[in-house]
């Protein structure tokens, strides 16, 4: 989809900092938002697709100002909420009880969605499958990105589309594709190309020159260049 998110060849965001001797954590939280998302990710509740788009959703100004773990914090809490394991009230008063000292009420669980049954539970990974595809791009065939302008998840980043390249690497496995696994709606496998364009095909007039940008794309993201 389209949003803050995709800000690959932005302007107007100033220069990346370096921090020097940057710790893992910068805080306590965040660290335990990492070990919660770990033990999440096998619990079946959702996929690595679907956990990307819910981030997507998340109020534009937050998504620049509540910082990497902050992102995954909403997905997590968010994704719970929506599927009926864990409540936005109970976040709320576990959060409040916290900041106040007093004890939270008594949470009723007994419509809680959990734990899951089997039949409703979601792989997280299976980027690859072991099944034959065939590619339909070669090394050195010319391609050009399609305008794919989703209202959903999507891998395909804004400043390639309508771009035309060369493809460089032929990724020949049957691997999944995020745009429709993000929402549960089948797997898709086919192949990725590693894709190979001039700076000023992406960059026009403000191109470096003699640059590069090689971008790993989906073969449904792809048609052959006219």
């Amino acid at each position: 989809m389209n949003g803050i998110h995709d800000m690959g060849g932005l302007h107007g965001f100033g220069k990346v900092e370096i921090e020097p001797n940057e710790p893992v954590f910068h805080s306590r939280w965040e660290g335990r938002v990492y070990a919660l998302t770990q033990v999440l990710d096998t619990k079946g509740i959702y996929n690595l697709d679907e956990h990307r788009h819910e981030i997507e959703l998340m109020d534009a100004a937050a998504y620049l100002t509540d910082g990497y773990y902050g992102r995954w914090l909403f997905a997590m809490e968010s994704i719970l909420s929506r599927k009926g394991i864990i409540s936005r009230d109970e976040v709320d008063q576990r959060v409040n009880a916290l900041e106040t000292g007093k004890p939270s009420n008594p949470v009723e669980t007994n419509d809680r969605n959990w734990p899951l049954p089997d039949d409703q539970k979601i792989a997280w990974g299976a980027w690859r499958k072991d099944v034959p595809v065939r590619p339909k791009f070669q090394i050195g065939d010319r391609v050009t990105v399609k305008n794919h302008q989703p209202a959903g998840h999507t891998r395909l980043t804004h400043f390639v589309r309508n771009k035309t390249g060369v493809v460089t690497i032929v990724n020949a496995q049957a691997w999944v594709l995020p745009d429709t696994r993000a929402h549960n709606a089948g797997e898709n496998l086919q192949p990725v190309y590693n894709v190979t364009f001039s700076s000023d095909e992406i960059w026009g007039d403000v191109a470096e020159p003699n640059v590069e940008i090689k971008v790993d794309l989906s073969e449904d993201y792809l048609e052959r260049a006219e």
